[in-house]
Protein backbone atom coordinates (compact mmCIF):
# COMPACT_ATOMS: atom_id res chain seq x y z
CA UNK A 1 0.00 0.00 0.00
CA UNK A 2 3.12 2.16 0.41
CA UNK A 3 4.40 1.37 -2.88
CA UNK A 4 0.76 2.10 -4.42
CA UNK A 5 0.27 5.31 -2.36
CA UNK A 6 3.94 6.51 -3.87
CA UNK A 7 2.71 5.55 -7.43
CA UNK A 8 -0.85 7.65 -6.98
CA UNK A 9 1.32 10.80 -5.96
CA UNK A 10 3.28 10.50 -8.99
CA UNK A 11 0.40 10.08 -11.09
CA UNK A 12 -1.98 12.27 -10.03
CA UNK A 13 0.71 15.10 -9.86
CA UNK A 14 0.29 16.65 -13.60
CA UNK A 15 3.80 17.78 -13.70
CA UNK A 16 5.62 14.53 -12.36
CA UNK A 17 3.47 12.33 -14.71
CA UNK A 18 4.30 14.39 -17.67
CA UNK A 19 8.27 14.49 -16.62
CA UNK A 20 8.31 10.96 -16.40
CA UNK A 21 7.14 10.54 -19.91
CA UNK A 22 9.63 12.97 -21.04
CA UNK A 23 12.33 11.60 -19.18
CA UNK A 24 10.93 8.02 -20.76
CA UNK A 25 10.37 9.57 -23.96
CA UNK A 26 13.94 10.84 -24.46
CA UNK A 27 15.75 7.84 -23.04
CA UNK A 28 14.18 5.71 -25.50
CA UNK A 29 15.53 8.09 -28.12
CA UNK A 30 19.08 8.06 -26.87
CA UNK A 31 19.42 11.26 -26.66
CA UNK A 32 22.75 12.84 -24.58
CA UNK A 33 22.51 13.28 -20.56
CA UNK A 34 22.63 17.29 -21.46
CA UNK A 35 19.70 16.92 -23.49
CA UNK A 36 17.28 14.55 -21.47
CA UNK A 37 17.89 16.49 -18.13
CA UNK A 38 16.74 20.11 -20.16
CA UNK A 39 13.97 18.29 -21.48
CA UNK A 40 12.83 16.86 -18.26
CA UNK A 41 13.04 19.78 -16.09
CA UNK A 42 11.98 22.19 -18.87
CA UNK A 43 8.58 19.71 -19.29
CA UNK A 44 7.80 19.61 -15.15
CA UNK A 45 8.63 23.44 -15.20
CA UNK A 46 5.99 23.71 -18.12
CA UNK A 47 3.18 22.45 -15.80
CA UNK A 48 4.31 24.27 -12.83
CA UNK A 49 3.99 27.08 -14.69
CA UNK A 50 0.54 26.33 -16.10
CA UNK A 51 -0.42 25.62 -12.53
CA UNK A 52 0.87 28.30 -10.95
CA UNK A 53 -1.37 30.49 -13.57
CA UNK A 54 -4.55 28.01 -12.79
CA UNK A 55 -4.39 28.74 -8.83
CA UNK A 56 -4.00 32.45 -9.71
CA UNK A 57 -7.23 32.17 -11.98
CA UNK A 58 -8.80 29.73 -9.32
CA UNK A 59 -8.42 32.22 -6.30
CA UNK A 60 -9.50 35.19 -8.26
CA UNK A 61 -12.69 32.88 -9.51
CA UNK A 62 -13.58 32.03 -6.05
CA UNK A 63 -14.10 35.07 -4.85
CA UNK A 64 -16.23 36.29 -7.97
CA UNK A 65 -18.52 32.86 -7.19
CA UNK A 66 -18.57 34.74 -4.10
CA UNK A 67 -20.09 37.64 -4.68
CA UNK A 68 -22.24 36.08 -7.62
CA UNK A 69 -24.01 34.19 -4.87
CA UNK A 70 -24.08 37.02 -2.01
CA UNK A 71 -25.00 39.47 -4.67
CA UNK A 72 -27.96 37.59 -6.68
CA UNK A 73 -29.11 35.51 -3.32
CA UNK A 74 -28.83 32.33 -5.50
CA UNK A 75 -28.61 28.77 -3.51
CA UNK A 76 -28.15 25.30 -4.58
CA UNK A 77 -25.40 22.76 -5.70
CA UNK A 78 -22.22 24.04 -7.04
CA UNK A 79 -20.12 21.51 -9.38
CA UNK A 80 -16.79 21.17 -8.16
CA UNK A 81 -14.83 18.18 -9.29
CA UNK A 82 -11.84 18.45 -6.78
CA UNK A 83 -14.48 18.93 -3.88
CA UNK A 84 -16.46 15.86 -4.64
CA UNK A 85 -13.41 13.93 -4.73
CA UNK A 86 -11.93 14.86 -1.56
CA UNK A 87 -15.38 14.08 0.07
CA UNK A 88 -15.42 10.67 -1.64
CA UNK A 89 -11.44 9.60 -1.32
CA UNK A 90 -12.46 8.39 2.94
CA UNK A 91 -14.79 5.94 1.26
CA UNK A 92 -13.79 5.00 -2.08
CA UNK A 93 -9.55 6.19 -2.02
CA UNK A 94 -8.06 2.07 -2.59
CA UNK A 95 -10.62 1.33 -5.14
CA UNK A 96 -9.85 4.47 -6.73
CA UNK A 97 -5.88 4.18 -6.54
CA UNK A 98 -6.12 0.91 -7.84
CA UNK A 99 -8.55 2.41 -10.75
CA UNK A 100 -6.71 4.81 -11.96
CA UNK A 101 -3.17 2.25 -11.76
CA UNK A 102 -4.62 0.11 -13.72
CA UNK A 103 -6.75 2.19 -15.64
CA UNK A 104 -3.39 3.51 -17.04
CA UNK A 105 -1.68 0.35 -17.73
CA UNK A 106 -5.34 -0.51 -20.10
CA UNK A 107 -4.64 2.84 -21.88
CA UNK A 108 -1.53 1.76 -23.05
CA UNK A 109 -2.40 -1.73 -23.97
CA UNK A 110 -5.89 -0.33 -25.97
CA UNK A 111 -3.51 2.49 -27.55
CA UNK A 112 -0.77 -0.54 -28.45
CA UNK A 113 -2.99 -3.10 -29.65
CA UNK A 114 -6.47 -1.09 -31.06
CA UNK A 115 -6.95 2.07 -33.54
CA UNK A 116 -7.35 4.44 -30.89
CA UNK A 117 -3.72 5.91 -30.18
CA UNK A 118 -3.85 8.19 -27.67
CA UNK A 119 -2.22 8.03 -24.20
CA UNK A 120 -4.10 10.39 -21.96
CA UNK A 121 -1.48 12.34 -19.82
CA UNK A 122 -3.87 14.34 -17.83
CA UNK A 123 -3.01 13.11 -14.35
CA UNK A 124 -5.66 14.54 -11.99
CA UNK A 125 -8.49 14.02 -14.71
CA UNK A 126 -7.18 10.41 -14.87
CA UNK A 127 -7.40 10.76 -10.53
CA UNK A 128 -11.07 12.00 -10.87
CA UNK A 129 -12.27 9.62 -13.64
CA UNK A 130 -11.18 6.61 -11.73
CA UNK A 131 -12.63 8.37 -8.41
CA UNK A 132 -16.22 8.36 -9.97
CA UNK A 133 -16.14 5.60 -11.77
CA UNK A 134 -15.65 4.07 -8.46
CA UNK A 135 -18.23 5.73 -6.54
CA UNK A 136 -21.05 4.38 -9.44
CA UNK A 137 -19.87 0.79 -9.08
CA UNK A 138 -19.75 0.70 -5.66
CA UNK A 139 -23.38 2.17 -5.60
CA UNK A 140 -24.17 -0.20 -8.32
CA UNK A 141 -22.84 -3.11 -6.27
CA UNK A 142 -19.60 -4.19 -7.54
CA UNK A 143 -16.60 -5.06 -5.00
CA UNK A 144 -13.35 -6.80 -5.01
CA UNK A 145 -11.60 -8.29 -8.38
CA UNK A 146 -15.04 -7.70 -10.38
CA UNK A 147 -14.70 -3.65 -8.83
CA UNK A 148 -11.16 -3.77 -9.98
CA UNK A 149 -11.04 -5.12 -13.39
CA UNK A 150 -14.28 -3.19 -14.72
CA UNK A 151 -13.38 0.24 -13.59
CA UNK A 152 -9.64 -0.22 -14.88
CA UNK A 153 -11.17 -1.35 -18.23
CA UNK A 154 -13.85 1.14 -18.46
CA UNK A 155 -11.11 4.27 -17.15
CA UNK A 156 -9.01 2.62 -19.76
CA UNK A 157 -11.21 2.97 -22.80
CA UNK A 158 -12.40 6.13 -22.27
CA UNK A 159 -8.68 7.64 -21.81
CA UNK A 160 -8.21 6.75 -25.38
CA UNK A 161 -11.96 7.35 -26.56
CA UNK A 162 -12.19 10.49 -26.03
CA UNK A 163 -9.52 12.21 -27.31
CA UNK A 164 -10.06 10.08 -30.31
CA UNK A 165 -13.42 12.07 -30.54
CA UNK A 166 -11.83 15.13 -29.97
CA UNK A 167 -9.14 15.11 -32.80
CA UNK A 168 -10.91 15.98 -35.85
CA UNK A 169 -11.06 19.29 -34.04
CA UNK A 170 -8.10 19.41 -32.94
CA UNK A 171 -6.05 19.26 -36.31
CA UNK A 172 -8.47 22.07 -37.23
CA UNK A 173 -7.42 24.35 -33.99
CA UNK A 174 -3.73 23.20 -34.22
CA UNK A 175 -3.20 22.82 -37.58
CA UNK A 176 -1.07 19.72 -37.33
CA UNK A 177 -1.46 15.93 -35.86
CA UNK A 178 0.97 15.46 -33.68
CA UNK A 179 -0.71 16.65 -30.17
CA UNK A 180 -4.15 15.15 -28.70
CA UNK A 181 -6.58 16.79 -26.29
CA UNK A 182 -7.18 14.98 -23.22
CA UNK A 183 -9.89 16.37 -20.70
CA UNK A 184 -12.75 14.82 -19.52
CA UNK A 185 -15.26 17.64 -20.78
CA UNK A 186 -14.94 16.57 -23.80
CA UNK A 187 -18.48 15.58 -25.02
CA UNK A 188 -19.32 19.48 -24.25
CA UNK A 189 -16.11 20.74 -26.99
CA UNK A 190 -17.73 18.11 -29.25
CA UNK A 191 -21.14 19.83 -28.68
CA UNK A 192 -19.51 23.14 -28.97
CA UNK A 193 -17.93 22.52 -32.56
CA UNK A 194 -21.27 20.66 -33.94
CA UNK A 195 -22.81 24.16 -32.57
CA UNK A 196 -20.73 25.71 -34.25
CA UNK A 197 -20.44 24.12 -37.23
CA UNK A 198 -24.21 24.69 -37.92
CA UNK A 199 -24.50 27.89 -37.12
CA UNK A 200 -21.12 29.83 -38.08
CA UNK A 201 -21.17 29.44 -41.65
CA UNK A 202 -19.17 33.10 -42.85
CA UNK A 203 -18.54 33.97 -39.77
CA UNK A 204 -14.98 35.19 -39.07
CA UNK A 205 -12.90 34.01 -36.59
CA UNK A 206 -12.66 35.46 -33.17
CA UNK A 207 -9.20 36.27 -33.49
CA UNK A 208 -9.89 38.65 -36.78
CA UNK A 209 -11.96 40.68 -34.62
CA UNK A 210 -11.72 44.82 -36.14
CA UNK A 211 -11.47 47.18 -33.06
CA UNK A 212 -11.69 50.46 -34.07
CA UNK A 213 -8.48 52.36 -34.22
CA UNK A 214 -9.59 54.32 -30.93
CA UNK A 215 -9.83 50.56 -29.35
CA UNK A 216 -6.68 49.04 -31.02
CA UNK A 217 -5.41 48.38 -27.47
CA UNK A 218 -7.81 46.01 -27.01
CA UNK A 219 -5.80 44.04 -29.99
CA UNK A 220 -4.10 43.11 -26.78
CA UNK A 221 -5.32 39.67 -24.85
CA UNK A 222 -4.09 40.54 -21.41
CA UNK A 223 -5.59 43.93 -21.78
CA UNK A 224 -9.12 43.48 -23.62
CA UNK A 225 -9.73 40.64 -20.45
CA UNK A 226 -8.14 42.72 -17.79
CA UNK A 227 -10.89 45.41 -18.84
CA UNK A 228 -13.58 43.15 -19.57
CA UNK A 229 -13.06 40.80 -16.36
CA UNK A 230 -12.98 44.15 -14.07
CA UNK A 231 -16.45 45.33 -15.86
CA UNK A 232 -17.70 42.14 -14.24
CA UNK A 233 -16.45 42.23 -10.87
CA UNK A 234 -17.31 45.09 -10.30
CA UNK A 235 -20.98 44.65 -11.04
CA UNK A 236 -21.01 41.55 -9.17
CA UNK A 237 -18.86 43.61 -6.05
CA UNK A 238 -21.96 46.13 -6.34
CA UNK A 239 -24.39 43.59 -6.87
CA UNK A 240 -22.72 41.67 -3.11
CA UNK A 241 -22.36 45.21 -1.35
CA UNK A 242 -19.42 47.22 -1.16
CA UNK A 243 -19.74 46.20 3.22
CA UNK A 244 -20.35 42.79 2.42
CA UNK A 245 -16.79 42.76 0.05
CA UNK A 246 -14.59 44.58 2.14
CA UNK A 247 -15.52 42.71 5.35
CA UNK A 248 -15.47 39.16 3.66
CA UNK A 249 -13.37 39.34 0.57
CA UNK A 250 -11.05 42.41 0.23
CA UNK A 251 -9.43 42.83 3.82
CA UNK A 252 -10.90 46.05 3.92
CA UNK A 253 -9.77 47.42 0.72
CA UNK A 254 -12.45 49.45 -1.40
CA UNK A 255 -14.82 46.86 -3.03
CA UNK A 256 -14.37 48.96 -6.61
CA UNK A 257 -10.34 48.78 -6.45
CA UNK A 258 -10.59 44.97 -5.02
CA UNK A 259 -12.90 44.35 -8.26
CA UNK A 260 -10.09 46.10 -10.55
CA UNK A 261 -7.47 44.05 -9.01
CA UNK A 262 -8.81 41.12 -9.53
CA UNK A 263 -9.73 41.57 -13.14
CA UNK A 264 -6.24 41.94 -13.70
CA UNK A 265 -5.31 39.29 -12.05
CA UNK A 266 -7.56 37.04 -13.82
CA UNK A 267 -5.87 38.34 -16.99
CA UNK A 268 -2.73 37.60 -15.38
CA UNK A 269 -3.47 33.89 -14.70
CA UNK A 270 -4.19 33.31 -18.06
CA UNK A 271 -1.03 35.20 -19.36
CA UNK A 272 1.33 32.73 -16.79
CA UNK A 273 -1.22 29.53 -18.40
CA UNK A 274 -0.03 30.19 -22.11
CA UNK A 275 3.29 30.68 -21.84
CA UNK A 276 3.18 27.25 -19.49
CA UNK A 277 1.42 25.64 -22.48
CA UNK A 278 4.13 26.94 -25.12
CA UNK A 279 7.38 25.56 -22.40
CA UNK A 280 4.87 21.98 -22.39
CA UNK A 281 4.85 21.95 -25.60
CA UNK A 282 8.03 22.73 -27.17
CA UNK A 283 9.26 19.78 -24.69
CA UNK A 284 7.01 16.84 -24.51
CA UNK A 285 6.31 16.25 -27.95
CA UNK A 286 9.63 15.87 -29.12
CA UNK A 287 9.95 13.49 -26.17
CA UNK A 288 6.97 11.58 -26.91
CA UNK A 289 7.85 10.38 -30.22
CA UNK A 290 10.68 8.38 -28.06
CA UNK A 291 7.56 6.67 -26.27
CA UNK A 292 5.75 6.08 -29.32
CA UNK A 293 8.11 5.00 -31.83
CA UNK A 294 9.39 2.56 -28.87
CA UNK A 295 6.10 1.04 -27.08
CA UNK A 296 3.41 2.37 -29.25
CA UNK A 297 3.76 3.34 -32.53
CA UNK A 298 2.14 6.21 -33.72
CA UNK A 299 0.41 6.66 -30.43
CA UNK A 300 -0.20 10.87 -29.72
CA UNK A 301 0.02 12.48 -25.76
CA UNK A 302 -3.14 13.50 -24.80
CA UNK A 303 -3.04 17.21 -22.85
CA UNK A 304 -4.99 19.45 -20.98
CA UNK A 305 -7.50 21.95 -22.19
CA UNK A 306 -5.22 24.83 -21.83
CA UNK A 307 -2.95 23.30 -24.73
CA UNK A 308 -5.82 24.98 -27.04
CA UNK A 309 -5.97 28.61 -25.28
CA UNK A 310 -2.87 29.78 -27.72
CA UNK A 311 -4.38 29.36 -30.67
CA UNK A 312 -7.50 31.55 -30.46
CA UNK A 313 -7.11 33.61 -26.89
CA UNK A 314 -9.99 35.75 -28.04
CA UNK A 315 -12.36 32.36 -28.08
CA UNK A 316 -10.77 31.74 -24.65
CA UNK A 317 -12.89 34.76 -23.32
CA UNK A 318 -15.98 34.69 -25.47
CA UNK A 319 -16.17 30.99 -24.41
CA UNK A 320 -15.81 31.40 -20.65
CA UNK A 321 -18.56 34.46 -20.70
CA UNK A 322 -20.89 32.49 -23.25
CA UNK A 323 -20.94 29.13 -20.72
CA UNK A 324 -21.29 31.04 -17.99
CA UNK A 325 -24.26 32.77 -19.57
CA UNK A 326 -25.69 29.23 -20.31
CA UNK A 327 -24.95 28.05 -16.78
CA UNK A 328 -27.61 31.16 -15.43
CA UNK A 329 -30.01 30.21 -18.26
CA UNK A 330 -29.84 26.62 -16.94
CA UNK A 331 -30.16 27.59 -13.25
CA UNK A 332 -33.21 29.42 -13.94
CA UNK A 333 -35.12 26.54 -15.98
CA UNK A 334 -33.77 24.42 -13.29
CA UNK A 335 -36.24 26.79 -10.99
CA UNK A 336 -39.01 26.49 -12.93
CA UNK A 337 -38.92 23.00 -13.26
CA UNK A 338 -38.78 22.57 -9.57
CA UNK A 339 -35.35 20.38 -9.49
CA UNK A 340 -32.13 20.42 -8.13
CA UNK A 341 -30.28 23.85 -8.74
CA UNK A 342 -27.54 23.53 -9.96
CA UNK A 343 -25.58 27.24 -9.62
CA UNK A 344 -22.84 27.68 -12.55
CA UNK A 345 -19.20 27.22 -10.58
CA UNK A 346 -16.98 30.11 -12.10
CA UNK A 347 -14.12 27.62 -12.64
CA UNK A 348 -15.55 24.93 -14.90
CA UNK A 349 -17.11 27.48 -16.72
CA UNK A 350 -14.09 29.05 -17.23
CA UNK A 351 -12.03 26.07 -18.03
CA UNK A 352 -14.50 23.98 -19.73
CA UNK A 353 -16.73 27.21 -21.41
CA UNK A 354 -12.69 28.68 -23.01
CA UNK A 355 -11.89 25.36 -24.40
CA UNK A 356 -15.33 25.23 -25.94
CA UNK A 357 -15.09 28.38 -27.50
CA UNK A 358 -11.99 27.35 -29.14
CA UNK A 359 -13.41 24.74 -30.86
CA UNK A 360 -16.43 26.44 -31.05
CA UNK A 361 -14.52 28.50 -32.82
CA UNK A 362 -12.46 26.36 -35.29
CA UNK A 363 -15.43 25.59 -36.73
CA UNK A 364 -18.00 27.95 -36.97
CA UNK A 365 -15.96 31.56 -36.42
CA UNK A 366 -17.19 34.03 -33.80
CA UNK A 367 -21.11 32.88 -33.76
CA UNK A 368 -19.75 29.36 -33.22
CA UNK A 369 -17.53 30.25 -30.35
CA UNK A 370 -20.16 32.05 -28.29
CA UNK A 371 -22.86 29.54 -29.47
CA UNK A 372 -20.99 26.55 -28.92
CA UNK A 373 -19.94 27.46 -25.85
CA UNK A 374 -23.10 28.41 -24.42
CA UNK A 375 -24.54 24.68 -25.56
CA UNK A 376 -21.54 23.87 -23.21
CA UNK A 377 -22.48 25.71 -20.75
CA UNK A 378 -26.18 24.42 -20.74
CA UNK A 379 -24.66 21.08 -21.17
CA UNK A 380 -22.85 20.82 -17.70
CA UNK A 381 -25.43 22.38 -15.71
CA UNK A 382 -28.23 19.83 -16.69
CA UNK A 383 -25.80 16.63 -16.99
CA UNK A 384 -24.68 16.77 -13.00
CA UNK A 385 -28.82 16.87 -12.01
CA UNK A 386 -28.96 13.33 -14.06
CA UNK A 387 -26.01 11.84 -12.49
CA UNK A 388 -26.69 12.62 -8.74
CA UNK A 389 -29.23 10.42 -8.16
CA UNK A 390 -26.46 7.83 -9.05
CA UNK A 391 -23.88 8.52 -6.37
CA UNK A 392 -25.30 6.79 -3.54
CA UNK A 393 -25.12 9.23 -0.46
CA UNK A 394 -22.69 11.63 -2.06
CA UNK A 395 -25.63 12.43 -4.44
CA UNK A 396 -26.80 14.75 -1.16
CA UNK A 397 -23.54 16.34 -0.89
CA UNK A 398 -23.78 20.41 -2.03
CA UNK A 399 -21.35 19.59 -5.09
CA UNK A 400 -20.96 17.23 -7.52
CA UNK A 401 -18.86 16.28 -10.94
CA UNK A 402 -18.86 19.12 -13.41
CA UNK A 403 -17.29 18.37 -16.36
CA UNK A 404 -19.43 16.47 -19.02
CA UNK A 405 -17.60 13.47 -20.07
CA UNK A 406 -17.85 12.84 -15.89
CA UNK A 407 -21.42 13.34 -16.17
CA UNK A 408 -21.98 11.08 -19.27
CA UNK A 409 -19.73 8.31 -18.24
CA UNK A 410 -21.20 8.36 -14.86
CA UNK A 411 -24.36 8.20 -16.12
CA UNK A 412 -24.31 5.38 -18.90
CA UNK A 413 -22.45 3.33 -16.45
CA UNK A 414 -24.77 3.57 -13.22
CA UNK A 415 -27.65 2.42 -15.85
CA UNK A 416 -25.58 -0.20 -17.34
CA UNK A 417 -24.82 -1.53 -13.86
CA UNK A 418 -28.32 -1.25 -12.66
CA UNK A 419 -29.35 -3.42 -15.51
CA UNK A 420 -26.88 -5.90 -14.56
CA UNK A 421 -25.92 -6.06 -10.90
Amino acid sequence: MAFLDFLVDILSVPALLVGAIALFGLLAQKKPTTDIIKGTIKTILGFVVLGGGAGILVGALSSFGVMFEMGFGVQGVVPNNEAIVAMALGEYGTATALIMAFGMVANILIARFTPLKYIFLTGHHTLYMACMIAIILMVGGLEGFALIAVGSLVLGFVMALFPAIAQPTMRKITGTDDVAFGHFGTLGYVLSAWVGKVVGKGSGSTEEINFPKGLGFLRDNSVAISLTMGIFYIIVAIASGGDFVEANLSGGQNYILFSIMQGITFAGGVYIILQGVRLILAEIVPAFKGIADTFVPNAKPALDCPVVYPYAPNAVLIGFLSSFLGGIVGMFILMGMDAVVILPGVVPHFFCGATAGVFGNATGGKRGAFWGAFANGLLITFLPVLLMPLMGDLGFANTTFSDADFCGVGIFLGSIVKLFV
